[in-house]
């Protein structure tokens, strides 16, 4: 069947399997649609201007089902099914259900799922960034995609066992993924714990990651990519504050492959002028490790935003960033797309709606 059948045919199922199971089950479909315009230069080789139709200025564009079911006793099944959406495009994000694929229990001790998921580091970090991850600007979840390495964390696992649960101020996660591999249950696994305090209106977290690569056989080793954060968000009326660093390492299995290393960090504050407008501005640097003195680029990148909340589920958006790297080698404002200088300067305009 080709995908374009399979999409509708599932939805169809979806659709169909919702309505009668509601008065069972909680099932919901729902959404989040971004599109813009951004201007930007050093977008070519030759250093030139575009503007271009963007999916996801301030969030990624996805759709989704997700629904709980009681079962008694405080115990619920819960499941999640999640695609992301080109909106420029109108095609899908990679697989039809690329973002989540899960199912799982819940109940006083906790949620556990599994399947197809974001990390516990991803769910964690994700509120210590003033951007919120936005693909148009943040390098929360990687640094700029011109370097050698992103110098980021892993934001969704395949064959993924995760927990999450609370007590009293303190919230807490884990994860593993399964690597699937004949070699031994060490290769290509990934683990990671996080943990959040609440401090009255200040958050404190902590995070820790490792993916396994392969054994190589020649030298009996691993990749092995090591990721921590540390940061604090802080909240007092119309203004919220952040700061987090992240230490990247990556330890090279292969013989004379040099390791990779650097440490991210960043700042942000957003101001809510009233109910419906919010300013934000907002931080990045990468100190990287693992180039020779003189040729490290360590990017800098800041951002502001303008958004406008025309009720409760759309909101008018304006970002601009300026990014700048050391000593004359490239960067970019995007952790997709490379940048062709050691500068770039972008400007989005754009509309959200959620359902």
């Amino acid at each position: 069947m080709k995908k374009s059948s399979l999409t509708l045919a599932i939805m169809a199922l979806a659709a169909a399997a919702g309505g009668a199971a509601h008065a069972q089950s909680n099932v919901q479909v729902y959404g989040l649609l971004d599109v813009g315009v951004e201007t930007a230069n050093h977008k070519t080789p030759t250093g030139g201007s575009m503007t271009s139709v963007i999916s996801g200025g301030m969030n990624t564009s996805r759709w989704g089902l997700r629904g709980t079911e009681d079962l008694g006793g405080g115990l619920k099944a819960v499941f999640n099914l999640e695609g992301g959406i080109l909106m420029d495009t109108g095609a899908q994000d990679g697989v039809l259900f690329k973002r989540q694929a899960n199912v799982g229990l819940e109940g006083a001790f906790g949620r556990v799922i599994i399947g197809r998921s974001f990390t516990s580091v991803y769910d964690t970090v994700i509120s210590f960034d003033p951007m919120g991850f936005a693909p148009y600007y943040s390098w929360a979840t990687s640094g700029p995609a011109t370097g050698p390495s992103k110098y980021g964390f892993t934001t969704q696992y395949d064959n993924i066992i995760k927990y999450s649960g609370s007590t009293g101020d303190f919230k807490f996660g884990a994860n593993y993924a399964a690597g699937e591999q004949t070699t031994g249950a060490q290769d290509s696994a990934k683990v990671g714990f996080t943990g959040v305090y609440k401090i009255g209106p200040a958050n404190l977290m902590a995070t820790w990651e490792r993916n396994n690569g392969n054994t190589v056989p020649a030298t009996g080793n691993r990749d092995k990519n090591t990721v921590w954060h540390l940061g604090a968000n802080y909240e007092d009326g119309p203004v919220k504050l952040w700061g987090v660093i992240r230490d990247y390492k990556l330890v090279a299995g292969k013989a004379l492959t040099p390791d990779v290393q650097a440490t991210t960090t960043w700042a942000g504050i957003a101001y809510k002028t009233n109910d419906v407008t919010t300013l934000t501005g907002a931080i990045y640097h990468v100190n990287v490790k693992n180039v020779a003195a003189g040729k490290d680029a360590d990017p800098t990148m800041y951002v502001a935003r303008y958004r406008y909340a025309l009720s409760k589920r759309t909101d008018l958006h304006v970002s601009a960033a300026y990014a700048k790297a050391k000593n004359g080698q490239l960067t970019g404002l995007s952790r997709d797309d490379a940048g062709y200088g050691d500068t770039q300067r972008g400007v989005t305009v754009g509309m959200q709606h959620r359902f």
